[in-house]
């Protein structure tokens, strides 16, 4: 009775996430293709041609035309469409600092260059002694970088389990603990609260 007991717990374990992934990957295809898919012409729709529906074309379609906006930004037309956008923007007083806020974060996130969120480290909070996860998000400058004399570390601090919610913090470098798991083993561990533990490398 013990075994099967054992047996169907470590089902739970192994079919819980598979069934999740699957659930919420599928959700957003829906969620995608019942966003998109109405927006294609009729004509121009594969169910009409096919005894089926084709799931994720919603995907395909938004994926084919982000890439082409990115290829067209590259170039110098691109830039300047991109310029007159951004003039018009900036003259919205709500609308500027949304889009500037929003431009800001996505540029640090996504630029090769930047070491935003790709290292964990270990720090002392909220006090000595104890200890919490957090994330490297860059070198601290500007204003607040100009009233510290000691090199600082801006760090992110997630909250539990929902890490998209937390605190910007700023360290002294020789505070920090950088750790050897990677930026997504180490946020394995703060959203399940301490249950999924990386294995040491």
């Amino acid at each position: 009775m013990f075994k099967i007991r054992s047996w169907f717990i470590t089902g739970i374990l192994v079919l819980t996430p598979i069934i999740l992934t699957v659930y919420v990957a599928w959700a957003f295809i829906t969620f995608v293709d019942n966003l998109v898919v109405p927006i294609v012409p009729i004509y121009y729709r594969p169910s009409n041609y096919l005894p089926f529906s084709i799931p994720g074309l919603g995907l395909i379609i938004v994926f084919t035309f982000t890439t082409l906006v990115g290829s067209l930004a590259t170039g110098l037309f691109g830039r300047t469409l991109i310029r007159i956008w951004e003039n018009i923007l900036n003259r919205m007083p709500v609308v500027r600092s949304v889009y500037s806020a929003i431009k800001q974060i996505l540029e640090t996130v996504m630029a090769a260059q930047s070491d935003a969120f790709r290292q964990a480290v270990l720090v002392q909070y909220p006090r000595k002694d104890i200890w919490a996860i957090g994330f490297v998000t860059g070198s601290t400058k500007g204003e607040v970088g100009k009233y510290v004399s000691e090199k600082m570390i801006n760090v992110f601090m997630p909250t539990t389990p929902n890490p998209t919610s937390g605190f910007l913090l700023f360290f002294p470098e020789k505070d920090l603990i950088y750790l050897k798991m990677s930026v997504e083993d180490a946020l394995k561990l703060v959203v399940s609260g301490g249950m999924v533990i990386p294995k040491n490398k």
